[in-house]
């Protein structure tokens, strides 16, 4: 005979898991549980293919600037400006996959909001849900998706992760180049044709300051990045 202080099952409470562990999860209430999961892996599988656009113009980016660098030191006949040409050619990087990035963004936000609302709720509920009005929020967003970041937030982001650490390299192989690798004061080495090469330098200064400005200054960040906070770093 079953003690009474057994369950249903004929396990003791103690030997199984607590009882409000997937309680509900995906239950009449929030509707069918087959187009839930199939809805949570649709949104995953294009979130993954976004992830994989930006991988792909980090990797051209990277790959186009380390021919460059290594051309202009490949003889000291060739001029310094090429290096110059890489600044501009990761520029043009940097645009492109910030617009991806906010691309991107849309369907992580969707990703991020099934997880906290649904299976982090569903799993344990005792923590409430993080967006009472997620469903209205959800329904709003696939009836008419939107841009959830600035297109400055994003370039700020893509600056910070990837591309103000290649700029800096890219930087630092120009002044090499026109200091170490001329005989020239680097004045007239810096000069482009008809440019003088304190105007050139100039401009190069202008164009780092306005990218520190953007990656750096203080903003509130809209973007769903939780590895972004320094709680998440220390644990």
């Amino acid at each position: 005979m079953t003690s009474s202080s057994d369950d249903d099952t004929g396990q003791s409470p103690e030997a199984t898991a607590s009882p409000y562990i997937g309680a509900g999860l995906l239950d009449e209430d929030m509707g069918p549980s087959s187009a839930m999961a199939h809805l949570y892996r649709g949104e995953i599988h294009r979130m993954k293919l976004w992830r994989e656009r930006l991988d792909r113009t980090t990797n051209w980016a990277v790959i186009v600037i380390a021919a460059l660098l290594t051309w202009a030191f490949s003889s000291p006949n060739n001029p310094h400006y090429i290096i110059l040409v890489g600044v501009a050619t990761l520029t043009v990087f940097l645009v492109i996959e910030a617009r991806r990035y906010r691309g991107y963004d849309i369907w992580r936000s969707r990703v991020r909001t099934l997880q906290e609302n649904v299976w982090a709720y569903g799993l344990d509920p005792d923590y409430g849900l993080a967006d009472d009005n997620w469903r209205e929020t959800l329904g709003k967003d696939y009836r008419t998706p939107t841009l959830k970041i600035a297109a400055e937030e994003a370039i700020a982001h893509r600056l910070r992760r990837i591309y103000l650490p290649l700029f800096i390299v890219v930087l630092a192989a120009w002044i090499v180049r026109i200091t170490a690798f001329a005989p020239e004061p680097w004045t007239e080495t810096a000069a482009i044709g008809t440019i003088p090469g304190p105007i050139v330098v100039g401009l190069v200064a202008v164009f780092y300051a306005a990218a520190l400005v953007v990656a750096l200054r203080p903003r509130t960040w809209h973007a769903r990045g939780e590895l972004r906070t320094e709680d998440l770093r220390k644990r």
